[in-house]
């Protein structure tokens, strides 16, 4: 018995002693369980979406696209386009901004952006504090006035004369109030003193459809996207709303070359991420984005559609849009846009 009892004393330190060792362990791995929970998930770690708030084959979606398709070759995750139209583009706008703030919501649009503020009475966002800006993608030679060929007027002049001659009897075709072409042709009437009556429409596409058919005589299209029918003779291309000529069409003028001195009205493309996601997201989008755009194959694919490559920085582009947004509040103003 003596024996047994002295037995049962030696081994009591010895099994507390292993458990206290054994619960060590249990409380180690817990805490390296912890921390690795803690560490931000790889990203992308799942597709990302970028919301285009325009339709299918409208202008944007060609550096959306050539960006998107090279972001998800180096991020290892697809970068796919979602068409949200409406509103000139303040409901695809507006599903961005309240998107989570987690990174898989990239917003890709023009310069309604700038302009929509200045349209608009009251927008479900705001364009400068709802969003941070990734990067411009590119800026564009601004838009063309097409008209169909059925129209007798083959020059910038002869198409302000012919409007003179009938006030507000030649239609012109835009994506919608507030967009690129309705802000463009509104400040070319202004500019010329002519009365032109305005045929808005959901989207580019549609819109366009219809000046090729001649149902609408005019439109002031992106060089984008108009620059295969101007080529083929299915529209004729009358002048420019940007500074300078479009190497592609060099023989369609500027509008301050055609006769209205110092018209000069240029869109662009970027991306935005909702505000609030993490800026080393933010930082990461932009450094491949922007390596995106400087590699001469995307560069080659943006000159090609008319559009002139950028990838500014976030600081840039923002600062950018600041001066942007009081641009289009002026022309609001001197066009006399009412927001609806």
């Amino acid at each position: 018995m003596k024996v047994l009892s002295l037995n049962l004393r030696m081994s009591q330190p010895r099994v507390a002693g292993r458990c206290l060792f054994q619960a060590g362990l249990a409380l180690a791995a817990m805490a390296l369980g912890s921390a690795a929970g803690a560490q931000p998930a790889r990203y992308p770690a799942k597709p990302v979406r970028i919301v285009v708030p325009f339709t299918p084959g409208s202008p944007i979606e060609v550096p959306a696209r050539a960006v998107g398709q090279r972001l998800a070759a180096v991020m290892g995750q697809q970068f796919l386009i979602e068409n949200r139209p409406g509103a000139s583009g303040t409901i695809g706008t507006e599903i961005v901004a309240r998107a989570p703030r987690d990174g898989y919501t990239l917003l890709a649009t023009n310069c309604s952006y700038s302009a929509n503020p200045s349209l608009f009475k009251k927008l479900p966002y705001d364009s400068l504090a709802d969003f941070v800006p990734v990067t411009q993608i590119n800026v564009t030679y601004g838009n063309i006035l097409v008209v169909n060929p059925s129209l007798p007027a083959r020059s910038v002049k002869q198409f302000i004369a012919l409007a003179r001659s009938m006030p507000g009897k030649l239609n012109y075709a835009s994506a919608g109030v507030g967009s690129p072409p309705h802000v463009t042709a509104a400040l070319f009437a202004a500019e010329a003193g002519i009365k032109l009556t305005h045929v808005a429409y959901k989207g580019t596409s549609v819109a366009f459809t219809d000046v090729l058919s001649g149902y609408v005589e005019a439109m002031f299209a992106s060089p984008t996207f108009s620059y295969p029918y101007i080529q083929s003779g299915r529209i004729r291309a009358l002048g420019l709303a940007g500074p300078r000529r479009i190497p592609l069409l060099p023989d369609v003028p500027t509008f301050n070359e055609a006769g209205l001195t110092g018209f000069e009205l240029t869109c662009y493309h970027g991306l935005w991420f909702p505000a609030g996601v993490p800026a080393e997201i933010v930082r990461r989008v932009y450094a491949e984005a922007a390596k995106a755009i400087a590699l001469p194959e995307v560069r080659s694919e943006l000159t090609k559609q008319a559009l002139i490559p950028v990838g500014s920085s976030p600081e840039e582009f923002g600062a950018f849009l600041q001066k942007d947004v009081a641009r289009y509040q002026s022309i609001a103003k001197k066009i006399g846009l009412q927001p609806q």
